[in-house]
């Protein structure tokens, strides 16, 4: 079963089948072609699994028109191997997602952000992660928040530990 609303319509219950959902959330698709008894284009919103994230059991979709704008949550992904970690240092990935207005038919799964040239004691703010043509960061305080920081590496003095043999 799913759902379809927006653009100041009546909502519609669907029927779609979960091999069609799972292809399309297997190739990276937001936006889809509605057609059958109601033809539409729709932003996948939300894909409900059954406990074993097998089994699609629900789904809600959101009426859009390709040239509109949307507001997605998307997770942002780390690429390379900060500076930092050749440095002793470790990289501290702080903010997980960002919310962005974006094209409807240019949203992609993930925000990436290169961290080869982050060092020990540098951070990254989610202004400088790069988004796609035409889309626009709506997360609050974007040069205040952290995605990223080099950090410094607990140092702390290590204590052997000796096996004690198993008394019998």
């Amino acid at each position: 079963p799913a759902v379809l609303y927006g653009h100041k319509q009546a909502n519609v219950n669907l029927e779609v089948t979960s091999d069609q959902v799972k292809a399309a959330i297997r190739h990276g698709a937001r936006l889809v072609d509605l057609a059958g008894d109601v033809q539409d284009t729709a932003l996948i919103r939300q894909v409900q699994w059954d406990a074993f994230g097998v089994q699609v059991l629900h789904v809600d979709l959101s009426r859009v028109s390709t040239d509109e704008a949307v507001e997605v949550l998307l997770p942002i992904h780390l690429k390379g191997t900060a500076a930092g970690t050749r440095e002793g240092g470790m990289v501290e990935h702080v903010k997980h997602e960002a919310k962005i207005l974006c094209p409807a038919v240019s949203i992609p799964e993930h925000l990436t952000i290169n961290i080869n040239n982050l060092h020990v004691g540098q951070s990254l703010t989610l202004a400088e992660v790069p988004l796609p043509s035409g889309a626009k960061l709506l997360t609050d305080d974007r040069s205040q928040r952290l995605m990223a920081r080099g950090i410094a590496r607990d140092r702390t003095d290590r204590v052997p530990i000796r096996m004690l043999e198993e008394s019998r």
